[in-house]
């Protein structure tokens, strides 16, 4: 299926447009650091438990030692990233309708 040319004109000027272009530029800001930062957090567990088994195993409350403490504090820092790209979605939202009605609403 090819695109008429009228629709590929459109799709020219919304690929060119301002309010596109710092939707994308917005989202991106977020998502990069969010991503390199969780993965960087989810795999210093395996890590530090490889390199600093000692520290990970020291007991913090009964039984419960370091390395539990920073497994369960993955959920957390996974709630709060949840949160704030939650938070900074409705900014993009904002920016997607101005997208959405310059294109007349077909996008």
């Amino acid at each position: 299926m090819t695109l008429s040319s009228t629709s590929q004109a459109q799709w020219k000027a919304l690929e060119s447009d301002p309010d596109l272009k710092e939707l994308i530029a917005a989202k991106r800001r977020f998502v990069v650091p969010a991503t390199i930062f969780f993965i960087v957090y989810y795999f210093a567990l395996p890590v530090l438990d490889g390199y600093f088994p000692d520290m990970m195993s020291t007991k913090v409350i009964g039984n419960i030692n370091a390395a539990y403490l920073f497994a369960l504090s993955e959920f957390v820092m996974t709630a709060v990233i949840v949160y704030l790209y939650v938070q900074r979605a409705k900014h993009f939202d904002e920016l997607a309708a101005r997208v959405r009605a310059k294109a007349g609403g077909k996008v």
